[in-house]
């Protein structure tokens, strides 16, 4: 690097690499961007240390009490940066057909002229960090790697837990490897004299930018602090750019858990599911089973890169490396897993502070403290009237912390997968479980899947939305064409894919009561699975696909589950399927010419079995 950039920028961690083009990038972006100060992050127990103690003395961390919470810390964000800000994501592909209607499109090159504009100065006053990163084990075949320049430090903490980070990613690169370059600021220049604030952002949603170039590929990123839109290797990485490169590779990146099921008998499944935020994939994924002799094990709870084995099956693998669950709903109760993985080394986010330097919230399953403060900062007691967490309040935990991490949750080769599963927040019509008849009926089932909206996102939550494969705020390209690329995989050993069902943890009656107990009890719906994939479950052929018999899923020793209940749940509701077929019929326009025919075909043998 030359003496101009040496002299005028104070570096502290320095330079780590001899890769040329990251070096050259690293300065161009410097210039750019204008920082005080350059930090090459090394991934270091004793730099994460030092940018936990910068950030506490600056007001963005406050430090837990650590005989309770041991190397934790709480952040508290902008009431403006609390979740994915949907409608700033773009993806900019070289034409708006390519993004499909599930997208925001604008043109690559003016929308790198206007970002460019906004980087020029962004970093004034505050530190350019440059994050090494990798997207999966190091040494599996399809490991991306990334470098993320960002002016957070809370993105570099984060970054830190969810990916490989620092020095040994810059070895895996070497001097001629190629890298994502991922670029993200807060959007806050400090001026002279300037006095900071703890979370520092663009307040104003309108000018916040979440922008993925596919053909590049890239990501640049400015205005928000907030996990999704700041930790670019988490959806902008490893979902919206990773789709595109995997259908290039001939792999998939997908919105999934991945869990392990093993029988009495000793027999491991591997599971992967794809439910929209906030549904239950850290739940499932960590499951207690109340079957006895059942165990689950997790290998990850929100993203999965599934790819061809030699032998023609399908295996996965957990690019992350930790978890940013959300926490309120999570409690002994529903997840004991998950509470034991954040008891130390964990980040909150939008959580209240206890006043005895814990972290609390909603439905925790311990009492509210007395007084507290809130995700506002503010003090804050049970009957102030307003939660004292933010809904969609996160942890960052590392995977390696969970009680139930499956030995095999980093193996380069991933896991081979007995059984995909869909599923959604549905209260009605959609069955607790149902099998596709095919591997083109199941990309089908995946395709019309939707969900009630939650806080995961901005916007109003209640409302049912479709949402194919649980990727829509995250496929990369046109859904459309997306659906035909998961179509292929048919093309050659049909007989080695995964057996493909709905699940549907969320029936409730119609005064409002929940039809099935959901979290442990959902190891009865999985035991079936894992019998029909192994040919002897008892399942009838419906209209819809195949359904278990009012026998078939073990109830022994659940109680609350009347024979009514499951009747409910197993039946096929003709009128409501004929209105799932139009709204269906309805998504499926919005793809136009990009719409597999053999989806259509599908839609129009459901709707004659239904008329029978």
């Amino acid at each position: 690097m030359g003496n101009l950039y040496r002299n005028r920028i104070r570096m502290l961690g320095q330079c780590i690499t001899k890769n040329e083009a990251l070096i050259a990038w690293v300065k161009e972006m410097t210039d750019l961007c204008q920082p005080t100060n350059v930090h090459w992050c090394d991934g270091s127990d004793e730099e994460y240390q030092y940018l936990c103690d910068l950030m506490v003395k600056s007001g963005t961390f406050t430090k837990l009490n650590e005989s309770k919470r041991p190397n934790s810390y709480l952040a508290r964000s902008h009431p403006s940066d609390v979740a994915r800000v949907e409608d700033r994501t773009f993806i900019c592909s070289k034409t708006k057909e390519e993004a499909g209607p599930n997208n925001n499109w604008a043109d690559p090159d003016q929308m790198k002229a206007e970002m460019t504009e906004l980087y020029r100065g962004c970093m004034k006053g505050r530190t350019l960090y440059v994050i090494p990163f990798c997207m999966g084990p190091l040494t599996s075949p399809i490991a991306k790697i990334g470098i993320e320049i960002t002016d957070s430090p809370y993105v570099v903490a984060n970054m830190r837990i969810m990916t490989r980070m620092g020095k040994n990613v810059i070895e895996a690169l070497g001097e001629k490897g190629t890298f994502i370059e991922c670029l993200h600021s807060v959007g806050a220049p400090l001026e002279p004299g300037q006095e900071d604030v703890p979370w520092p952002c663009e307040p104003d949603p309108a000018k916040k930018y979440i922008v993925h170039f596919p053909d590049d590929p890239a990501v640049w990123s400015y205005g928000s602090g907030y996990g999704g839109n700041a930790l670019l290797g988490k959806k902008c990485i490893a979902l919206r750019i990773a789709s595109n490169v995997a259908r290039k590779e001939g792999w998939l990146a997908e919105h999934m858990l991945i869990l392990a099921l093993t029988s009495p008998e000793g027999k491991t499944y591997y599971i992967t599911a794809a439910f929209p935020s906030a549904c239950g994939k850290t739940n499932l994924a960590m499951m207690l089973p109340t079957l006895p002799g059942w165990k689950v094990r997790c290998l990850g709870d929100d993203i999965a890169w599934i790819r061809r084995g030699e032998d023609g099956r399908l295996y996965a693998m957990n690019p992350e490396n930790g978890f940013f669950g959300v926490a309120p709903g999570t409690s002994m109760q529903s997840n004991p897993n998950a509470m034991l993985s954040m008891e130390k080394n964990t980040i909150f986010t939008n959580v209240v502070l206890t006043p005895d330097n814990d972290v609390w919230w909603e439905d925790m399953g311990v009492p509210a403290p007395e007084r507290g403060i809130d995700w506002h900062g503010n003090e804050w007691t049970p009957s102030s009237g307003t939660k004292g967490a933010h809904p969609n309040a996160r942890f960052t935990a590392p995977a390696a912390q969970c009680p139930v991490i499956d030995e095999n949750w980093e193996n380069p080769a991933g896991v081979p997968i007995s059984a995909i599963l869909f599923g959604g927040r549905r209260p009605s019509t959609i069955p607790l479980v149902n099998q596709s008849f095919n591997w083109e009926h199941g990309v089908f089932m995946g395709s019309a899947a939707g969900s009630e909206t939650t806080a995961a996102a901005l916007g109003a939550s209640g409302q049912l939305r479709r949402d194919p494969f649980a990727m829509l705020p995250f496929c990369g390209y046109n859904m459309g064409d997306y659906f035909g690329y998961w179509l292929t995989f048919a093309k050659e050993n049909r007989e080695a894919l995964p057996k493909i069902f709905f699940v549907n943890w969320f029936r409730k009656t119609s005064d409002g009561r929940w039809l099935w107990p959901g979290y442990g009890e959902n190891s009865r719906v999985l035991k079936w699975i894992c019998e029909r994939v192994e040919g002897s479950g008892k399942a009838q052929e419906t209209a819809i696909g195949y359904l278990p018999t009012p026998d078939a899923i073990d109830l022994s020793g659940c109680e609350g589950v009347s024979a009514a209940d499951m009747e409910e749940l197993l039946t096929v509701d003709k009128e409501g399927w004929i209105k799932e077929i139009e709204s269906i019929a309805e998504n499926y326009a919005t793809y136009g010419a990009h719409l597999p025919p053999a989806l259509a075909a599908q839609l129009d043998e459901l709707k004659a079995r239904l008329n029978k």
